[in-house]
């Protein structure tokens, strides 16, 4: 009993440590005090200044546009790389894999001062075509594409592949009728965990990123150096926003998943 108690204690705690600070900023957001502090009146001010200021509001698109963006090359290209190591030689395999793993432990610095160097000082590309940006954001978020997908086709059995084609189809025909349905949950598990590491990067878009464009985490650190209060707190709306989106998403994806889960039991 003493040790279940324990293990609540610990629960709660952690729970505590992570949400916590998000739920005491998302409760400043519905006020109108200018520091976290004293806690002021009731008020929208903030909301309204987050979606009325067309600086906000282009900044935001922006993060947006590029998150979707990027994250729809990077799952395509990492569902690819996935596939191909999957169906590889043991050796090509292990070495894809390996290569892989590079971007994935390598520090979000160095990947990013690496590709400007690479892009804008040696290929000679502006920043300001988004290429670099944008290439910046693929490389940080296909390898965890790829670890999305790979688990979802060692699940899936590998012959069926060769049995669609000994039915007739083309490879095409069997790729896109047979194995890309069989992994469809890890290639959508990729894309949000893409579009989720663009939206939170700050390093390699600090690196790459236009001088007049701001994503999201370039804005609020740039935003909390300065002086302007309203632009502040308009980011504690901002950051609720956000959190209640990914809430919402998660608990969608669960729910989803758990019917599907159901569903299989069923049949």
């Amino acid at each position: 009993m003493m040790r279940k108690a324990w293990k609540w204690m610990v629960i709660i705690v952690v729970l505590l440590f992570l949400y916590l600070p998000i739920l005491v900023l998302a409760v400043y957001s519905f006020t109108d005090a200018t520091n976290i502090g004293a806690i002021r009146g009731f008020s929208l001010h903030n909301y309204v200044t987050l979606f009325t200021t067309p600086e906000l509001v282009d900044m935001i698109l922006g993060t947006v546009a590029l998150a979707l963006g990027s994250a729809v090359i990077a799952t395509v290209l990492g569902t690819i790389g996935a596939i191909g190591s999957f169906y590889s030689r043991k050796g090509m395999a292990s070495a894809i894999t390996t290569m892989n793993q590079v971007p994935v432990v390598n520090a979000d610095v160095v990947t990013g001062f690496s590709i400007c160097i690479l892009l804008v000082v040696v290929c000679g590309i502006s920043k300001d075509t988004f290429i670099p940006l944008v290439a910046g954001h693929v490389t940080l978020c296909a390898p965890f594409v790829f670890l999305s997908v790979i688990p979802k086709l060692k699940q899936m059995d590998s012959s069926i592949y060769e049995a669609a084609l000994d039915l007739g189809a083309t490879p095409l025909v069997a790729l896109t009728k047979v194995v890309i349905p069989q992994i469809f949950p890890g290639i959508i598990s990729g894309f949000a965990m893409a579009v989720t590491l663009s939206l939170d990067d700050y390093f390699v878009a600090t690196y790459t990123k236009p001088a007049t464009f701001d994503t999201i985490s370039t804005y609020v650190v740039n935003a909390t150096k300065g002086a302007q209060t309203t632009i502040k707190t308009a980011l504690w709306a901002l950051s609720t926003v956000i959190f209640l989106l990914v809430v919402v998403f998660s608990v969608v994806m669960n729910v989803r998943a758990a019917g599907q889960g159901q569903e299989r039991k069923g049949v």
